[in-house]
């Protein structure tokens, strides 16, 4: 094991030449990032998830209450045991032959059955409230950490110049702001990273999925090799956008359609101006040019900007997706659903009322609430974040 990391962290791969690990080695005089120090992001992601919990239970549940957002979820479909098998056992898409074999087992008609399994896949959609809370967490967080990294970062030389972000490197002392903003952020991407799986299900998990690991990978490695002041660059100009993100599902769960409109029309100017004209220019232009200035070629240098390209690419397929968004909205006088963060196709939110072909075994209304909108903006990334 001991070869493996040796080998894993060669000095001539991840710091420029002529440093070596040993000189970034925190001394009495300075303090300088040490790979140990992001063993303290798994118990902090862990109590940011506790928290997490107790705040949707005990602040954003009753803050959702008071605003009247809607605490049920959609109304079960009619108990049957033969559907119900094979919507577990076998599909929850049923072909036109399936159909027309349980029309004829059930004696219903075959759109009783489509709409019976179009309320039974509602069912297992999350509650608005659940979803409030969820956007509310994250409101909060982001709001917090991006208060804070604007607070830190105006203190700071490369802020304004990002040449700074190089000038006297790898010898940058690491102070406990930095220090703290890096390892909260880190514990709150992994926290993401594993509440992803139990949280509400997107259509674009997969992306979110990739664009946690290659934060978390950005975050670990610039942490390690002291890039760090690039990094709050990096963190404080994705959280921005997040903000406005969550605020508009909130005012969406509310049913404030024109609050929830403005906020996600504010979001898009700010995603898109944030993630395809400063990032590019301001970033990218750092790492790509004024980096390679300052400190020459070295092989980190390229993994790094492989996974900031990366992102890059993240930016420009979730700026699409929200251009397509503003375009409907604009067009259409309202916000329409986003495929981005959609659970599930809206065709699937009918609210029916199934009938057999004989009057006397017509089943009960099983209507759904429908999306309406209410999951039809970005997450985050993007990531957000997302990031």
């Amino acid at each position: 094991m001991a070869g493996i990391l040796a080998w894993f962290w060669n000095e001539r791969f991840w710091l420029p030449h002529n440093v070596t690990w040993a000189d970034l080695q925190s001394t009495e005089e300075a303090a300088f990032p040490q790979a140990e120090d992001l063993y303290l992001a798994f118990p902090l992601a862990f109590c940011i998830f506790m928290i997490r919990l107790l705040f949707e239970k005990f602040i954003a549940k009753p803050c959702a209450l008071g605003l009247k957002v809607q605490a049920n979820g959609p109304q079960k479909a009619q108990p049957n045991a033969i559907l119900e098998k094979v919507f577990t056992a076998i599909t929850k898409h049923p072909d036109e032959k399936r159909l027309e074999g349980l029309s004829k087992q059930l004696d219903w008609d075959v759109r009783s059955i489509q709409r019976w399994f179009r309320q039974r896949r509602n069912q297992e959609k999350p509650s608005t409230l659940r979803k409030f809370c969820e956007s509310m967490w994250r409101f909060t967080f982001y709001l917090y950490i991006f208060t804070y990294g604007v607070r830190f970062l105006k203190k700071t030389p490369w802020l304004w110049n990002t040449r700074q972000c190089w000038s006297g490197y790898p010898y940058q002392p690491l102070v406990p702001d930095l220090h703290y903003y890096y390892i909260v952020e880190l514990s709150f991407y992994w926290s993401l990273m594993f509440s992803q799986f139990i949280d509400v299900k997107r259509k674009d998990f997969g992306i979110m999925f990739t664009h946690h690991i290659v934060t978390v990978t950005l975050i670990t490695f610039s942490y390690v090799t002291n890039l760090t002041r690039v990094g709050t660059l990096i963190l404080c100009l994705h959280d921005a956008a997040d903000i406005v993100l969550e605020a508009a599902k909130m005012a969406n769960y509310c049913k404030c359609q024109k609050l929830s409109d403005l906020l996600f029309l504010t979001f898009a100017v700010v995603f898109i101006v944030s993630r395809l004209g400063i990032y590019p220019l301001w970033i990218l232009n750092t790492t790509l040019f004024e980096l390679y200035e300052a400190l020459g070629n070295f092989p980190a240098l390229w993994v790094f900007n492989v996974l900031l390209m990366v992102l890059q690419i993240l930016h420009c397929f979730w700026s699409y997706l929200i251009i397509k968004a503003a375009y409907k909205a604009i067009s259409k006088g309202k916000v329409a659903k986003d495929a981005r963060s959609d659970v599930e196709s809206s065709s699937d939110e009918e609210e029916t009322v199934p009938r057999s072909k004989t009057p006397h075994s017509t089943v009960a209304t099983n209507g759904t609430s429908g999306a309406n909108g209410t999951n039809g903006y970005l997450t985050g990334a993007t990531s957000s974040e997302e990031h």
